[in-house]
């Protein structure tokens, strides 16, 4: 009976071992695994979705089409979780987060404006002073270009990068942006 006891005593201890290398948010101890790409994926990705949301920002206060409005929708409700997600991974990774696109420092980094689909500082402007008639086809236009640029950095982590969460977001992002320049296309027709 004793030997039982041991056997379910040392059991159960096991059991709450394997639950102690997960954290509450899904991010399993062995994830700290990952490689240069991983990281560069992730910083990287956080200043392109945060220029994606400040686009998503410019439509606030805007007479938008229902599809239009639906579609900015899916894009802030996808990329700022995406964004807690990365910034979570790089201080995991390195102790600190990037700063983000809107930040002085990350205006000051030479490139960043060059990485593939973000915006210059000049489309920005010519997409905030639009008018209410040519918003939404600029908009849609320079959104499919951003996405693109988005899809060729994850295809670059699938190709290159270790780190499951990091593959598995770069995949989401792949289906989720290709799906979502389908729709930017089908109201660029309309």
């Amino acid at each position: 009976m004793l030997a039982l006891r041991s056997i379910a005593v040392a059991l159960v201890a096991l059991v709450l071992l394997a639950g102690c290398g997960d954290e509450p948010d899904g991010f399993p101890s062995d994830q700290d695994r990952y490689a240069a790409a991983d990281v560069t994926f992730a910083r990287d990705m956080v200043a392109h979705h945060t220029q994606a949301l400040e686009m998503v920002d410019l439509t606030d206060g805007r007479d938008l089409d229902a599809t239009f409005a639906a579609l900015v929708r899916e894009i802030r409700e996808t990329q700022a979780p995406e964004i807690a997600s990365m910034n979570r991974w790089l201080e995991l990774w390195s102790g600190s987060v990037p700063s983000t696109a809107s930040s002085p420092e990350m205006d000051d980094m030479e490139g960043m404006h060059h990485m593939d689909g973000m915006l210059s500082d000049d489309q920005l402007e010519q997409l905030a002073t639009a008018s209410d008639d040519d918003f939404e086809q600029l908009w849609l236009q320079l959104m499919i270009e951003h996405h693109q640029g988005a899809l060729e950095m994850a295809q670059t982590e699938l190709d290159e990068g270790t780190n499951a969460l990091a593959r598995e977001l770069a995949q989401d992002v792949i289906d989720t942006q290709q799906s979502e320049i389908e729709t930017m296309q089908d109201l660029l027709a309309d």
